[in-house]
């Protein structure tokens, strides 16, 4: 019944109603929480702020939200004053912070997307302890979590996966994915439904991306059936 009803459901209820789903069965959102929004200016985090601002009053938990937004020294290529006002419409206050990223790179050492990784989310860390924010929300969905897993698998021999809910043992902060139970592809249907502002940097440095490789495969594996990649899903979550 559930499956039928988000196949007739438009493109923003089925990511509220998974969003929703994600957030209630692993308590991502509690009273009280102050949830910090790392957006890039891409679909995937601008249809997360969308998503939780409009689930507020479903929700009915007293919760703040407010967004930041991680500029660097090698791309800066974000429409971030259209981001601004996007998200001032949903009532998100929006901070851009600016890392340099390349700028912090020891003599001899070469820039990669896992220094840029650390650096972003030790900053936003940071940031979220400094400023009173107890939950970090990311704009990762059901596709990066699949990936990842398999990414793990093959080159790391490990089985595990970016985690929906992540408390932090250094920090007073939990990072969370409300988006994990959301394909792809609904994400971009979301936001043409809703014309959310579709701003992403190209990363000059992403361009042989392994995450790309491991996609194709893996579309191979599932024919990108839905119910398959949740299938996957179920099964990665019984191993954690």
């Amino acid at each position: 019944m559930a499956n039928r009803f988000l196949r007739k459901a438009g493109a923003g209820t089925i990511v509220q109603k998974l969003s929703a789903k994600a957030i209630l069965e692993r308590n991502l959102i509690e009273t009280g929480d102050r949830v910090l929004i790392a957006v890039s200016g891409g679909k995937d985090s601008t249809v997360l702020a969308w998503a939780l601002a409009a689930l507020k009053p479903a929700l009915k938990k007293a919760y703040e939200l407010a967004a930041i937004h991680i500029s660097s020294d090698f791309c800066a290529c974000c429409k971030k004053s259209a981001l601004s006002e996007r998200l001032d419409e949903w009532g998100i206050p929006f901070t851009d912070l600016f890392v340099p990223v390349i700028g912090r790179l020891k003599e001899g050492e070469k820039m990669n997307c896992y220094w840029c990784s650390t650096q972003r989310r030790t900053e936003l860390l940071k940031y979220a302890v400094e400023n009173g924010f107890n939950k970090l929300a990311l704009g990762h969905h059901l596709d990066d979590i699949i990936e990842t897993f398999f990414m793990n698998m093959c080159a790391k021999g490990e089985l595990s996966t970016m985690p929906m809910f992540l408390a932090y043992r250094k920090y007073p902060v939990s990072l969370i994915r409300p988006l994990g139970y959301v394909e792809e592809q609904q994400v971009i249907a979301c936001a043409a439904e809703k014309d959310i502002l579709k701003a992403a940097c190209t990363c000059p440095y992403g361009i042989n991306s392994k995450r790309r490789d491991m996609r194709k495969r893996i579309a191979l594996l599932t024919g990108n059936s839905g119910a398959v990649k949740r299938r996957i899903l179920k099964a990665i979550m019984e191993t954690e």
